[in-house]
């Protein structure tokens, strides 16, 4: 699927183009809004953007996990051929030892993300401080159509800031750069 980022200045904005999204058939489910005021979200029932969307957990567990597999796997490796024990590792053995670090990476990972905003929204920073809300919308090819000509007609306030997939990818083009922002 798609992602399409609006941004737009208003609560009744925001209120109007759920509403209207919802009539042309986009589920709450493919609708999410992240903003400075939840509680103005809460309060005309707008689905607002849950923690894994807010935060990096999913992007830096999957970095976390690949690092601590790599990391696991080389210290089976090294386990395998310098055996400084004299116990003879098994080949299961070595696949648990590389398993543990892997599940210690993704947990490690997971807990510095959600320090972290997530690095697909971190882009609209400035503007969430600003006040400005993002709706994010999820749709199919289909759907997309749909979206971008009902917006574009019907809520010319609402600015298109950016289209991106739904997937979380491990390798991003930030991937190096340490965040700006917590």
């Amino acid at each position: 699927m798609k992602r399409l980022y609006y941004l737009t200045g208003s609560l009744n904005s925001v209120t109007q183009i759920i509403d209207d999204l919802h009539h042309a058939g986009i589920s709450d489910w493919h609708l999410h809004v992240l903003s400075r005021n939840e509680a103005g979200l809460y309060h005309r029932q707008i689905h607002s953007a849950n923690m894994l969307q807010e935060n990096d957990v999913l992007h830096s567990g999957e970095l976390g996990a690949l690092i601590g597999g790599l990391a696991g796997l080389t210290i089976a490796t090294l386990l395998e051929l310098w055996d400084p024990f004299e116990l003879a590792a098994s080949f299961p053995m070595l696949i648990l030892v590389a398993g543990v670090f892997t599940l210690f990476g993704a947990w490690s990972g997971g807990l510095a993300g959600v320090t972290r905003e997530n690095y697909k929204t971190e882009r609209f920073h400035d503007e969430l401080i600003r006040g400005r809300h993002l709706i994010m919308v999820d749709v199919s090819k289909q759907q997309e159509k749909v979206v971008r000509h009902h917006l574009s007609n019907y809520h010319p306030e609402a600015s298109l800031a950016g289209e991106d997939t739904t997937l979380i990818l491990p390798f991003s083009p930030n991937f190096w750069r340490y965040p700006r922002h917590n």
